[in-house]
């Protein structure tokens, strides 16, 4: 009997592992396919495959690194990207609250997902914590980040960080992954739905007939054109990095502002619906790596939270586009699956229900 429960959980984890493999697989595959389009893009219709390939870049290196220092150091590894991650948007030059000089909309989308993602790596941290002092701690220094987002006017890092904090203090009464995972893909798939609706419906020339004043009537008009765009190439997009060019309401603004503060729709507008649902695509791996993670649910969980308010925060305004953020998330999700090491600084083990369903 006692060989036989044996071999069983053996096979139980060699089972895992194989699912393991074939999500790290297709996220490989995936990023390929990302980097891949944008070069068949940039040769059908001219345009900047540079940004899209860094990006790619940006991720992969973020994730095996989280992969590698997630499974040395579960513990500090997240609280030192936290830390990192709070100092790099203190110091960004397009932290300085207030309009920004180089682009009309500024660069508060990036600002808002760099104290996002700190927030998601400091609770992370906190959850792979052993004791309870450090446990306080970590979670009481996302306070303190909330009061960064605060005083650097980022209302949207504001209640982003204070969010993931009020999640990640009732995610260990979650024992079922799966459920929160899928309605995390249809926040994130709603948000993008209601911008996509909101560009369609905007008229030019008539910029406050929608909900606009709280978003900027230029945003919502730099929506609209890259709607237009794909509406005009659907399949190949406009090129990648063309945006800036292709857009009336950009080219005759009085400052120049090459993309449409918008991840899903410059996607969309630059590499097609196909260059879109590659983009989805490595999102839903992202969850569906927090789903197989061997980590315990309140880990997974708050990185997925943290991940889903980046994609919030992606689809209506620019955050994509800046090399830290993609790196963070990357770091963040490659954290959030690792498996640690023997029985290192805060691995202990993973509570009852913390697998995948």
């Amino acid at each position: 009997m006692g060989s036989t429960g044996t071999e069983s959980a053996a096979g139980a984890a060699d089972a895992e592992d194989e699912r393991r493999n074939v999500s790290d697989a297709t996220g490989v595959l995936l990023l390929g396919a990302c980097a891949g389009w944008s070069l068949v893009t940039a040769a059908a219709h001219g345009g900047r495959p540079e940004g899209v390939l860094l990006a790619v870049l940006a991720v992969a290196a973020g994730y095996s690194s989280g992969r590698i220092l997630g499974a040395l150091l579960p513990v500090t590894a997240p609280a030192v990207g936290a830390l990192s991650g709070v100092g790099l948007a203190v110091a960004a030059p397009y932290a300085v609250p207030g309009p920004q000089p180089l682009v009309p909309l500024g660069h508060g989308g990036a600002l808002a997902a760099l104290l996002t993602l700190s927030s998601g790596a400091a609770c992370c941290a906190a959850w792979a914590a052993r004791h309870a002092a450090p446990r306080f701690a970590l979670r009481a220094s996302v306070a303190g980040i909330a009061g960064v987002a605060a005083a650097l006017d980022s209302a949207p890092g504001l209640v982003a960080s204070i969010g993931v904090l009020l999640y990640s203090l009732a995610a260990d009464r979650t024992r079922r992954r799966a459920a929160v995972l899928t309605a995390f893909a249809l926040v994130a798939a709603l948000v993008t739905a209601a911008t996509w609706a909101m560009a369609g419906n905007v008229t030019p020339g008539a910029p406050s007939a929608l909900p606009e004043d709280q978003l900027g009537g230029h945003r919502v008009l730099l929506w609209h054109d890259a709607l237009t765009l794909t509406r005009e190439h659907p399949v190949l997009g406009a090129g990648p990095g063309r945006f800036g060019e292709l857009s009336p309401v950009a080219t005759q603004s009085a400052l120049p502002d090459a993309r449409p503060h918008s991840a899903s729709l410059q996607q969309a507008a630059e590499q097609g619906l196909i260059g879109l649902a590659l983009l989805t695509a490595v999102f839903c791996w992202f969850l569906y790596a927090l789903w197989r993670t061997r980590r315990p649910t309140p880990v997974a969980l708050t990185a997925g939270a943290a991940l889903t308010a980046l994609a919030v925060i992606a689809s209506v305004g620019d955050a994509l586009s800046f090399t830290t953020v993609t790196v963070g998330a990357g770091l963040l999700a490659g954290i959030a699956t690792a498996r640690p090491l023997g029985d290192g600084e805060g691995a202990g083990r993973a509570p009852e229900g913390s697998g995948p369903p």
